[in-house]
């Protein structure tokens, strides 16, 4: 028997794909879709890909004060609706998936360093699992409560894992990760520097500093001196993130195989891309457009003592509503890859 599940915040970009994920997912029923400006409306209206398929012609977007009790409630909110609703929402579901950034963070002070405000409910946040899978998994068996992952953190995170794990990064040195990222980051909502003319053609330094991410690498990985910086690229999905470390003592090459192997050798999700010829030797976003697959890669300078690592992901799809449905998948006891088996497209 499926279960049901409803999606607070519906029509934007991570709300469309958690929708087109679970109306083709084999263990779910979509009950209810919110969108306070589109009530009332067909959810194919702002997700034409949906047209035609049967389930989706049924669904019209509600408003949150209409959403009933269900199985699993997901959550695609803006910014800070989530945990100033967060009392109401545990209400009508035993389990919520958070895909904002609301509840990814421990403790309420390093909230209050990056967010500048104070959380609306710092209770809830040592209730909710980070939901990162390929870090998680064991407390997402057993969660109720999980939180999003920042698409820039799980490009950078999964970059770095394996030499976190290996000890392969020296605690005394500075860890340097530059991310490119596509406009689909910015949100369904259009803003001044998303418009067309201004956006088209872009290489944008847009966070060389200070991103919010960054604080999530540090929980997440016990990294102390990492310094993220983010880039806008003419891209519509996807983020690449080139990691910059140093070891304690010298690597070589294979070191860095068997830290990749050990990690993601048995990873549903990551693949090791590391080829010595073609046109994609190392991880590219471009063909994971529409997949939940982060493709992982290194080099080793051993003369400069340097190791750079690579992830690239679609940052809706692994980076957001992708690892949401793999999150859930956990906590159910289903199959962890089912409704996420799509491999990309190639040529795109």
């Amino acid at each position: 028997m499926p279960i049901n599940v409803s999606i607070a915040g519906g029509s934007g970009y991570v709300g469309g794909e958690l929708l087109r994920l679970l109306l083709f997912h084999p263990h779910t029923a979509v009950a209810q879709v919110t969108s306070e400006r589109l009530a009332g409306k067909p959810v194919t209206a702002v997700h034409p890909n949906l047209r035609g398929v049967a389930a989706a012609r049924e669904l019209q977007f509600t408003s949150l004060d209409r959403l009933a009790p269900c199985d699993l409630l997901f959550l695609a909110l803006p910014h800070g609706d989530a945990a100033r609703a967060i009392e109401r929402f545990a209400q009508l579901a035993p389990r919520i998936i958070d895909c904002s950034a609301d509840f990814r963070l421990r403790d309420p002070a390093t909230y209050t360093r990056w967010y500048g405000e104070t959380h609306p409910a710092p209770a809830w946040l040592e209730r909710f699992v980070y939901g990162l899978p390929e870090l998680m998994r064991d407390a997402l068996r057993s969660a109720s409560y999980v939180s999003g992952v920042g698409c820039n953190a799980t490009a950078a995170n999964l970059a770095l894992l394996p030499l976190v794990r290996a000890g392969l990064i020296d605690p005394g040195r500075d860890v340097v990760v530059e991310v490119k990222v596509g406009s689909s980051e910015g949100g369904a909502q259009p803003n001044e520097s998303s418009h067309h003319p201004e956006r088209s053609g872009a290489v944008r330094s847009f966070a060389p500093t200070g991103h919010r991410h960054t604080a999530e690498i540090i929980q997440a990985l016990g990294l102390q001196r990492v310094h993220l910086s983010i880039t806008s690229v003419e891209l519509v999905r996807g983020a690449l993130a080139t990691a910059h470390c140093f070891p304690p003592s010298p690597v070589t090459e294979k070191d860095l195989w068997r830290a990749f192997r050990s990690t993601y050798g048995n990873e549903p999700f990551v693949r090791i891309v590391r080829e010595k010829h073609g046109t994609y030797r190392l991880p590219e976003p471009k063909i994971l457009a529409g997949s939940n697959y982060a493709d992982v890669g290194f080099a080793v300078d051993e003369e400069q003592g340097r190791i750079v690592t690579i992830c690239a992901i679609d940052n809706l799809m692994k980076g957001a509503a992708g690892t949401a449905v793999q999150c859930m998948n956990l906590m159910y006891g289903f199959d962890e890859r089912a409704g996420l088996a799509f491999p990309g497209l190639h040529p795109v």
